[in-house]
């Protein structure tokens, strides 16, 4: 009896065994198969992104051309952006907040028209853009320059911190930086090559759509929610330039993020400086480019 149990366990570990080979063998030659396939993906990729990549500017004096993931068309991005603006400044009239104060509005338009023209510095495109410039009364800190150059500056920025005119054309500046190196659209494009790469991968590994949607949400939440850190800082550089060469005293970006700093001193930061509240680094690059945009904005005296 115990010699055949023995063998009949014997013959179940050896069918066993067998069917696990068979399995290993199975899947050995699907990875063989997909393996070529994996490496043609990569290939495409690669190319694809390779021929997505370009900058949407030119260095000017301040150097701002490195090159950029750009898989969505500025167009695309540019209607997105008017729908948006157009809706803004419909909840903010019929709140009675849009340009609330005549002087005010006034006085940032003339700001802003002698700062557009100077963008055909980084590119001659963007001078035919379709120029939009409005203020919102409301207290928050804050102003941005939309895809196409839609501009909306909040009153607080100017009020509560007491804003020359030096200093809101460096803001404004900064801005208008943010469109014309299209960080919004380079913004979306890395978004859908991380979504790409997700989706594969999950494909590939056989993991569910929550695993691919879950790591989606990670990658938005921490990466893909606000400019980077080189966004920043591409947008202070251009912004002095543009600053200097409509005749505004660059070194006003340094009073400017000195008051900025003030400001956010034991609070959450202003919303202009969610993303990265100004610091000493911040001031330090605008002091190392002052030898180089000082002289342009001399030209203009």
């Amino acid at each position: 009896m115990v010699n055949m149990t023995l063998t009949m366990a014997t013959m179940a570990f050896l069918k066993t065994r067998a069917k696990t080979r068979a399995k290993t063998r199975a899947k050995t030659r699907a990875i063989s198969r997909v393996r070529p396939f994996l490496r043609t993906i990569t290939l495409l990729s690669t190319i694809s992104l390779l021929s997505s990549c370009g900058t949407t500017t030119s260095g000017g004096a301040v150097g701002a051309d490195r090159s950029q993931l750009l898989l969505v068309s500025s167009a695309q991005l540019e209607a997105m952006a008017a729908q948006q603006y157009a809706a803004m400044k419909t909840e903010a009239g019929t709140e009675g907040t849009l340009n609330k104060d005549p002087a005010m509005l006034k006085r940032v338009n003339a700001i802003s028209q002698r700062l557009i023209p100077q963008t055909a510095i980084f590119r001659g495109d963007a001078l035919d853009w379709n120029w939009e410039v409005n203020v919102i009364d409301s207290e928050q800190l804050n102003a941005f320059c939309m895809p196409g150059g839609k501009i909306m500056v909040y009153s607080g920025l100017i009020d509560k911190i007491a804003l020359s005119d030096q200093e809101i054309a460096i803001v404004i500046g900064h801005e208008i930086a943010h469109a014309l190196r299209e960080h919004s659209r380079e913004q979306v494009s890395q978004a859908m090559a991380a979504q790409t790469a997700i989706d594969l991968g999950a494909s590939l590994l056989g993991l569910g759509a929550a695993t691919s949607s879950m790591a989606s949400s990670g990658y938005q939440a921490l990466v893909a929610s606000k400019f980077s850190r080189n966004d920043e800082s591409e947008a202070d550089r251009i912004g002095l330039e543009l600053a200097a060469r409509a005749g505004f005293d660059p070194r006003a970006g340094i009073t400017l993020w000195e008051k900025m700093m003030t400001a956010s001193s034991g609070n959450a930061p202003p919303e202009f400086l969610s993303s990265h509240p100004a610091g000493a680094s911040r001031v330090k690059q605008i002091e190392s480019l002052l030898p180089t945009v000082m002289p342009l904005y001399r030209a203009t005296q």
